[in-house]
């Protein structure tokens, strides 16, 4: 795959561990996403309480406090200046801080989950009504689900899916299925439904150290285009161990 010019470019670090209470675990997540002239970073921290129902089956709360950050360098856009500057243009978006809040709820056993929730519950206005045009963070509704079923030879299937909800957008759903095969190799493709298509491979080399990676294109017309060759993307990802607890880091 050629790297493109200019094409948009995200780094991601999360971090989360149990604490010495019992039940309560905590994590960190940094995001850096820049496109064009806008750069936006996004700091979340989350806590999350466990409760056991029985001796297989859990139930865990969540909530997130976060802060987005925005920068939009309008010198870097290719403007038109024939008629003149656009004095919209001339005022650059500087460390723009927004606070936010989420919460969710996840309940698992050995062999199946399904969660709930909803990561922002602040409606956050990046321009005000003056401007020529106002972009908002609206509130996105997440449901999730998969189980894992024990094949022969030692392969686990894995299916799941996730649907997305947010107010003014068409509802979003993806399919997946991964096989685990001697705890060892994951592959499994997933279908985002009339958006886009992707494929994963993944080893864990210990109980520790896991690497993978994954592809995605367009599955519409917008894929077929010489300019999308698609996403590729790697995982990295490594659990802490000291006793029993666990911590993971990723990225």
């Amino acid at each position: 795959m050629d790297w493109v010019e200019g094409a948009p470019k995200t780094q991601l670090i999360n971090y989360s561990a149990p604490s010495r209470w019992r039940g309560l675990s905590m994590g960190f997540g940094l995001v850096n996403d820049k496109i064009g002239p806008t750069t936006e970073t996004v700091v979340n921290l989350d806590v999350s309480y466990t409760i056991s129902l029985n001796a297989s089956s859990q139930i865990a709360f969540g909530i997130k406090a976060g802060a987005h950050i925005l920068d939009i360098n309008y010198n870097l856009l290719n403007q038109d200046f024939s008629l003149g500057p656009d004095p919209i243009l001339n005022n650059a978006i500087d460390n723009r801080f927004a606070p936010n809040v989420g919460a969710g709820v996840f309940y698992y056993t050995p062999n199946f989950y399904i969660g709930f929730s909803v990561p922002t519950f602040l409606e956050t206005l990046y321009f005000d009504q003056s401007s020529f045009l106002e972009a908002k963070d609206k509130m996105h509704f997440y449901l999730n689900s998969g189980l894992a079923l024990a094949l022969s030879n030692g392969l686990i299937l894995r299916p799941s899916f996730l649907v997305k909800t947010v107010t003014g957008a068409p509802l979003q759903t993806d399919l997946s299925a991964a096989v685990l095969l001697k705890e060892r190799v994951s592959f499994g493709l997933s279908y985002r439904l009339k958006a886009a298509v992707s494929g994963l491979v993944g080893y864990q080399f210990s109980e520790e150290f896991f690497i993978g990676i994954s592809y995605d294109r367009a599955a519409t017309d917008l894929g077929q285009e010489i300019f999308n060759s698609g996403s590729l993307e790697v995982v990295l990802k490594y659990q802490f161990r000291k006793n029993v607890a666990r911590s993971n880091f990723s990225f």
